[in-house]
């Protein structure tokens, strides 16, 4: 089974070497351009603030385990003070005024232990179950972030492929429009068809400055995420061969059950909400502490001066609590309704996992035979648009019969282009989910790009 943790250390090593001059030119320059894939990953994983923020939360929680920790091992206090003292004093018999000015001095050095308190037990367990959580969280975030720049790079590629395919379709009902023109100035057809060779032209225009904006905002998702200016990014190769998904559904299923890091995030907030209670219940329980104490002190009460004096002491304090007014009652009804949260916030995790696993699946295994159909439709949509043409030539066919053939065979080319896009991204989001994703699946995906 794999790791997901030492499985995302690989990704973030591999990565790192793979585009580290990448890197640094996006550190040194926002505006900086990426080419490849691998370029916008460590681009990304610099640049992310969500990462960052992740990444603090822990340091955050690792130096709150460490406080906790620190409540439970000997605390050693020391103090010392010199004073400078005027005492005045009457005589109850004799009525004589004294004054006494004398210097004071008292040291001391304090050393106490838990040796038992549940709160405490309870807090650094709290402590170290929320470090696992955090941990969890913060390796999912990375995994989403990976997927999520590849998906934006196949954006823009996708955006791209689809305004050449319409840039070629404008000039092919161009071109039809032309030719109708020099029909209709012959006289050999009719004005209807000329309008409507116009509509068809003005119509794929319309849809080329629509794609136009389409790749623009990809364009700026991709930037927005990484940093990166797009410069001239890696097309996808026209002979990759996309890795079968093995086994059935419900196997991804159980894998994302058990490796799925927001899962296992969740998992651990139930547990630290669970432990918070038994650290509510705990506040009903007696606390001990040993004590130790060494004082040397020529002050007594009042900063009275007496004889310099040594004391050491070794005792145990007990503080046992008996009545808080319903506070800590209150407090376990409040940690118990967290932790019924704590477990439908579980639950709710795991059936959205389930969801994306199920539909990243059909997608993924439904994208070898969806590409198939839409190379045959693709096929079928060319040899119809040929013998449209050919047939208008001879006047078996009107020209709205050819601008239909030509509209097709386009669409069915950018479908082919989305569908492939498509089966890649679902590929990535389902190893995403279900916590197998390696370094060598975005490598392998980086590979089947190539320098356009």
């Amino acid at each position: 089974m794999v790791n997901p943790r030492a499985m995302i250390r690989v990704i973030c090593t591999v990565l790192l070497f793979t585009a580290a001059a990448a890197a640094h030119a996006a550190e040194e320059n926002p505006l900086a351009a990426g080419e490849t894939l691998e370029e916008f990953f460590t681009a990304a994983i610099e640049y992310s603030p969500r990462l960052r923020i992740a990444e603090e939360s822990r340091n955050v929680v690792s130096a709150r385990k460490r406080m906790a920790t620190g409540n439970l091992l000997p605390q050693l206090n020391a103090a010392s003070s010199i004073t400078e003292n005027r005492r005045s004093s009457v005589d109850q018999f004799f009525g004589f005024e004294s004054l006494r000015v004398f210097d004071g001095e008292r040291n001391y050095l304090r050393l106490s232990q838990t040796l038992f308190n549940w709160q405490a037990f309870s807090s650094r367990k709290q402590a170290g179950l929320t470090e696992d959580q955090v941990e969890a969280e913060y390796y999912y975030e990375l995994a989403y972030l990976l997927t999520d720049v590849a998906e934006r790079y196949f954006n823009v590629l996708q955006a791209q492929d689809a305004l050449e395919s319409i840039a070629a379709e404008l000039e092919a009902v161009s071109n039809q429009s032309a030719q109708i023109e020099s029909m209709y100035n012959l006289q050999l057809a009719q004005v209807t068809d000329l309008y409507r060779a116009q509509a068809n032209v003005a119509s794929v225009e319309a849809e080329q400055l629509r794609l136009e904006t389409d790749l623009l905002a990809a364009q700026e998702a991709l930037r927005a995420i990484s940093g990166l200016e797009p410069g001239m990014l890696y097309t996808l190769r026209d002979e990759v061969e996309i890795p079968d998904i093995e086994s059935d559904v419900e196997y991804w299923v159980e894998l994302a059950l058990e490796n799925n890091q927001q899962i296992r995030a969740r998992q651990f907030a139930e547990k630290v909400a669970n432990e918070r209670i038994s650290e509510r219940v705990g506040a009903y329980l007696p606390q001990v502490s040993l004590m130790a104490l060494r004082q040397k002190s020529n002050l007594g009460f009042d900063n009275a001066p007496i004889d310099q004096t040594d004391i050491t002491y070794l005792g145990l304090d007990v503080t046992i609590p008996i009545y808080s007014g319903g506070t800590r009652t209150a407090q376990v009804r409040e940690a118990r309704s967290q932790h019924r949260i704590a477990e439908h916030e579980l639950r709710q995790v795991e059936l959205e996992a389930r969801e994306v696993v199920r539909s990243s699946y059909l997608r993924s295994v439904a994208g070898d035979t969806l590409i198939a159909a839409a190379e045959r439709l693709l096929e079928s949509t060319e040899l119809s648009a040929t013998a449209m043409q050919q047939g208008l030539e001879l006047g078996t066919v009107t020209t709205v019969d050819v601008f239909i053939a030509l509209r097709d065979r386009f669409r069915a080319q950018r479908d082919l282009q989305r569908v492939r896009y498509d089966q890649i991204k679902a590929m990535l989001v389902l190893r995403r989910e279900a916590g197998t994703l390696e370094a060598e699946d975005l490598l392998e995906v980086g590979e089947w790009l190539e320098r356009p």
